[in-house]
This record gives C-alpha cells, sequence and structure tokens, in this order.
C-alpha cells in the first residue's frame, strides 16, 4: 500500500533516514556557529617517535566489528596497548563497512572509493591518512596509488580539507553550515593531531583552524555529529555504533 501525503507519512519516512548517514540527517544536525570560547577544540598531538597510530575495524578473535569504543578500549587494555586516545574511523555505509579504502596491518580490506556521489565523503577532492612504519601522511584520494607502497594502515574519508597548506576549494567563507567536526591533521615535521570541535563549526573554519592555529599542513574531515574523542586522561565513553576506530598507543620500550 502506498503512503499518502501526510504528517504521519513524512515522520516515519524522517525517523527510517536518521538511522544513517544520510543527507537528512546532516541537513537535521545542522546548529548554530558557535564552539565553546575556552576550549574550541579537543585534540591529541601524536608523536611518531613516542605514538603509534592504527586502525581498528573487526576483532581479530571473532571477525566481528568493533562497533563501540568501549569495546575496542577493553580489547586494547586485554593486548597489552598503552592508550593515549581512540576516535571513531571515518564514513561508513550501512552494515558497519567503510564507505572508502580502508588497510588494516597491511591488508586492504575495502578498496579506494573514487565514485561520485552526494555528502560530505564525495565532496571531491577526499583523501586518504595513512601509516607507514612511522611516518604518517595524508593523500588526495586520485594520488594514493603513488603512495600505497608498504602501507601498514590507511582510511579514505572526506572531504580534504586542508592539502599542501591550501584550504578545499568549495568552502565558503563566512558559511553557516555548522556542526559538530572531528579530523586528523599531519605537521610539516611529521608529527599528527586528532581534533573535535567543542560545538559547532564550518568546514572552512575548521581548515583555518588546522592551518593557522595547529600548524597544519594537509588535513582530513573524518565525521560529523556521531564522533566522539576517548582521552585516557579525559574518559568520554561514546554508546555510539561505528565501523571503525583510529587509536592512538604509546609505543613500547
Amino acid at each position: 500500500m502506498r503512503c499518502r501525503p501526510s504528517w504521519i507519512c513524512f515522520f516515519i519516512l524522517a525517523a527510517s533516514l536518521l538511522t544513517g548517514c544520510s543527507p537528512l540527517r546532516q541537513a537535521i544536525q545542522n546548529r548554530p556557529c558557535s564552539l565553546d570560547s575556552s576550549q574550541p577544540y579537543d585534540t591529541v598531538h601524536v608523536n611518531p617517535a613516542l605514538h603509534n597510530i592504527t586502525l581498528h575495524w573487526k576483532n581479530p578473535e571473532t571477525d566481528e566489528p568493533f562497533k563501540t569504543i568501549s569495546n575496542l578500549v577493553e580489547w586494547l587494555e586485554n593486548t597489552s596497548h598503552s592508550i593515549v586516545a581512540v576516535t571513531n574511523g571515518g564514513i561508513f555505509e550501512p552494515g558497519l563497512v567503510p564507505t572508502g579504502l580502508y588497510v588494516e596491518n597491511g591488508h586492504e580490506l575495502q578498496p579506494l572509493n573514487l565514485d561520485d556521489g552526494y555528502g560530505n565523503f564525495y565532496l571531491k577532492p577526499n583523501g586518504v591518512f595513512f601509516v607507514r612504519g612511522d611516518h604518517f601522511g595524508i593523500q588526495e584520494a586520485t594520488q594514493f596509488g603513488e603512495v600505497k607502497t608498504g602501507v601498514d594502515f590507511a582510511l579514505q574519508s572526506g572531504p580534504l580539507i586542508l592539502h599542501d597548506n591550501e584550504i578545499h576549494p568549495a568552502f565558503t567563507p563566512g558559511s553557516k553550515n555548522c556542526r559538530l567536526r572531528s579530523g586528523i591533521g599531519v605537521s610539516p615535521n611529521g608529527h599528527a593531531i586528532l581534533a573535535i570541535s567543542n560545538g559547532a563549526v564550518s568546514f572552512i573554519d575548521f581548515a583555518t583552524w588546522f592551518r593557522d592555529t595547529a600548524g597544519m599542513v594537509d588535513a582530513l574531515y573524518l565525521d560529523g555529529a556521531i564522533s566522539t574523542l576517548y582521552k585516557r586522561e579525559h574518559p568520554n565513553i561514546s554508546k555510539e555504533v561505528y565501523a571503525g576506530f583510529l587509536a592512538v598507543t604509546r609505543r613500547k620500550e
């Protein structure tokens, strides 16, 4: 039976779309642009000489997605990792499958996605964050083939908000498209920074902060309203379900 136009039908449709990362969900989650004046961003600085960055999608013992930060934190602790921080790792599809390239421990589990589409992931150029040994990097997705040899971990997301010190060309000064945002940046000296906004911020202001305040030359958007950042000194366990995670741990001596 077809649903006649009515408020009941509208709310049924809206509820069904809000269960995933839909354009409607993104629009509804836009908020007035406002950041915490005392601490606009919560950050984690990552020094490759002291820290590892690893990606985690499925528990290797069960081959099932970790789903929650608490599940991954428990597994990391049980496997003798010294946790610094954990955040959700990028945009995903229904079924908890990464939307784009995903490499874990040198194994490509999801291929590079160069398709066109609607939503933040497809706002070209998008990019890939990668780890090779103790080197962190961010590369434009169409050029990732130039650097993929020997990569240990890689995560595709989008948009690529900052590349070679240039802000994404689609971002508009004065934009009112504001929401909670998370991302990762890489500095000229090879350090990385994880950041999540304490409040709602536009893409252009987020990219400008990465470049002008954090001193990054490349930065990749990870996710929006559902994002969270768990830090050991200020643990914040979200109940949100995710496809994958980015973990920062201390290097073993």
